[in-house]
């Protein structure tokens, strides 16, 4: 499927649905329309309206939309995205509040590469940003690339995370969500051996896989069952005249989604179902729950091929990172050299992509970290989303995760900090 002509088909039916669903919507307020009096056409209206904006918003990032922030004058200050470090496969950006003084906490959010925008973490930003200067790893969409810049692989994301470190200093907390957790384990260890003045002070490691091995789930199960061939022949394809990476091999957005989609085709068609017929009786409206979430959900970005092969390739095939065999550049990684800085765990009982037990095996490679800097948290009832973004993040995984924080900036305790719930 290496072709052109397979990325602009699967782009040439998006747009279709969409054409076709705006088409519905102006048919249907037609006001000639009106004189029919047949509600078919308002429950056709409705259809359109929702086909034509889930369609739309398959093809365009969404905004930040990062509300203000009171501060201690009692004014509202607002949100600036500045651009710190920028490079061609993804910008270091920090949240700026004008007005308001800076805060102790300097936290930076490593975001997922795994098929959505850096904003699927926009909830968890503004969440910090009362009491943190919040910067995040924001990866462009691999469409929108050259292929004169070059290839982005595991090791390449690695290095751009060793960069971003060292370009906010060591008085800095990483934050590792999902999918970069091994990753950015990979980078702090990395600097532990090359660089010791540029150690963040903490490592927060929540919902990743470590170990895909320690607790299976659908997603190690496809990992380790599919191969290589299978992969490369079926999921990547070659981005179409229409963007600036045209002929860079991807994972497109798009195939990514399906997959996304399949894992619970029942619910996500009775959402859309039951939205249909919100809009038909006038009950929807612009950011209404619906609306809100698949805004967001279905923002799709385009991985590079080489980054979504070796990943599956290394992390969850041959298990580097959960071996510490991870190799950068030719220089073999050694977890076992993070001695200073202190690492918290966090995972969700009902996790169905990171299982409990995969970011856990984080704490077993930390053979020189001593017992007292290191934690772990399992939140009950959790589910994947809710331990960075819902409400097991706001009412207690933020503030265990802020007061471990508070805690690695000064002095340690003398007992281990393991919580487990």
């Amino acid at each position: 499927m290496k072709y052109m002509f397979t990325y602009d088909l699967m782009e040439s039916a998006r747009n279709t649905n969409q054409w076709l669903g705006a088409t519905a919507r102006a048919f249907a307020a037609y006001p000639a329309m009106a004189a029919t009096a047949n509600p078919m056409l308002q429950w056709l209206g409705a259809w359109g309206s929702v086909t034509e904006r889930t369609f739309e918003r398959m093809a365009t990032k969404p905004d930040w939309g990062i509300p203000p922030i009171t501060g201690e004058d009692g004014q509202d200050h607002s949100v600036r995205v500045e651009t710190v470090v920028e490079r061609p496969f993804g910008n270091l950006i920090h949240f700026l509040v004008p007005g308001r003084k800076p805060r102790k906490r300097r936290i930076l959010l490593v975001a997922p590469m795994s098929g959505h925008y850096a904003t699927l973490l926009r909830k968890t930003v503004v969440s910090l940003l009362p009491d943190c200067e919040v910067y995040i790893t924001d990866w462009h969409n691999a469409r929108d690339i050259p292929v004169s810049s070059g290839k982005f692989d595991v090791e390449d994301y690695t290095l751009y995370l060793v960069d971003f470190m060292k370009a906010l200093g060591s008085d800095l907390h990483v934050m590792a969500v999902c999918q970069p957790a091994p990753l950015t384990l990979a980078a702090t260890a990395y600097l532990a051996e090359l660089d010791p003045e540029a150690q963040p002070k903490s490592l927060t490691l929540i919902g990743g896989p470590i170990d895909p091995e320690a607790n299976h789930t659908e997603v190690t199960d496809f990992g380790r069952t599919v191969t290589m061939g299978q992969l490369e022949s079926t999921m990547i394809q070659r981005v179409g005249f229409k963007y600036a990476g045209v002929g860079r091999q991807v994972y497109p957005g798009l195939l990514q989604l399906a997959s996304f989609v399949s894992m619970n085709m029942a619910t996500h068609f009775k959402a859309f179902q039951d939205q249909i017929f919100r809009v038909s009786k006038g009950e929807a409206s612009d950011h209404d729950k619906h609306n809100v979430f698949y805004d967001e959900y279905l923002a799709v970005m385009d991985m590079t091929a080489e980054f979504y092969l070796s990943t599956v390739e290394r992390v969850f095939k041959k298990r580097e990172i959960a071996r510490n065999v991870f190799t950068v550049n030719g220089h073999q990684i050694d977890i076992g050299k993070i001695t200073n800085v202190a690492v918290v765990v966090v995972e969700g009982e009902k996790d169905d992509i990171s299982a409990p037990g995969q970011c856990r095996a984080a704490l077993d490679l930390l053979t020189g970290l001593p017992p007292e800097k290191k934690a772990a948290h399992l939140e009950p009832g959790a589910g994947h989303y809710g331990i960075f973004a819902g409400k097991s993040w706001r009412h207690t995984i933020r503030p265990f995760v802020l007061n471990f924080i508070d805690e690695s900036s000064t002095t340690q305790p003398s007992r281990p900090r393991v919580v487990v719930m």
